[in-house]
């Protein structure tokens, strides 16, 4: 089942509910639909309805239930991530540290929400996510990477590159940019890393864009990934 709306204007975040439960999708359309600048342009109740809305509709952000018959959210997740690099993806889960959501991260997401989630907490998820920002804390994602990175099979995430590919990446980095890189990758915020390194807050900034940039990231979350596949940063150590 897919459903398309067009009564969005503009400037508003442009919202598809991908989730096969009607009532998921029922309630999360009575909520956003009360809320200033953000419109849910669709709905698809699997992710290959999904995939095929995100390509006709382009949305700014896709809320994806993980478990879903047929083609399920993370298949779908890393299907969007690499054909439409726009869009954002917030995964559906049910409890914070669920494999199934870590490898919703690892496949392109940029983060995730709990299916019982304040209505607060999605509508700024939903800005959050639009503006570029992930949605869950990079140490979360790190607790996440010592549960379950070494049980996940390499095809429960999107295609990445070869190890060597992913390591000569990181030659692209300056020193400094190097070190702040290991630090974003253990989960440290601005502010830590700041205080650690004795750099102002700005400059650790200026580094972690130039970072992502460098490395073809979308946030500090993918950050943390890479650095816990390339080995810059061992599972279960700090």
């Amino acid at each position: 089942m897919t459903t398309e709306t067009s009564d969005s204007t503009g400037s508003d975040i442009r919202v598809l509910l991908v989730d096969d439960q009607p009532l998921i999708r029922l309630g999360f359309t009575m909520v956003l639909g009360s809320v200033d600048g953000i419109s849910v342009v669709g709905e698809a109740d699997d992710g290959a309805a999904g995939v095929a809305l995100t390509e006709s509709l382009r949305p700014d952000v896709v809320i994806m239930d993980v478990r879903m018959p047929g083609v399920d959210g993370i298949e779908a997740t890393s299907l969007i991530a690499s054909r439409f690099p726009l869009t954002r993806v917030i995964i559906l889960t049910t409890f914070d540290l669920d494999e199934y959501a870590f490898a919703g991260l690892r496949a392109g997401a940029s983060g995730f929400l709990l299916k019982n989630a304040r209505p607060a907490e999605l509508i700024q998820a939903i800005r959050s996510v639009a503006a570029g920002d992930a949605i869950v804390a990079p140490r979360i994602t790190r607790r996440m990477l010592d549960l379950f990175g070494s049980q996940l099979p390499d095809d429960a995430a999107a295609p990445r590159a070869p190890a060597a590919d992913r390591n000569s990446l990181l030659a692209a980095l300056t020193e400094r940019e190097f070190e702040v890189f290991g630090a974003v990758a253990k989960g440290r915020t601005n502010a830590e890393i700041s205080a650690e390194m004795f750099l102002s807050e700005s400059t650790v900034k200026t580094h972690v864009g130039h970072i992502l940039m460098k490395l073809a990231l979308r946030d500090r979350i993918h950050a943390v990934v890479l650095g816990y596949e390339t080995g810059v940063v061992a599972s279960g150590r700090d």
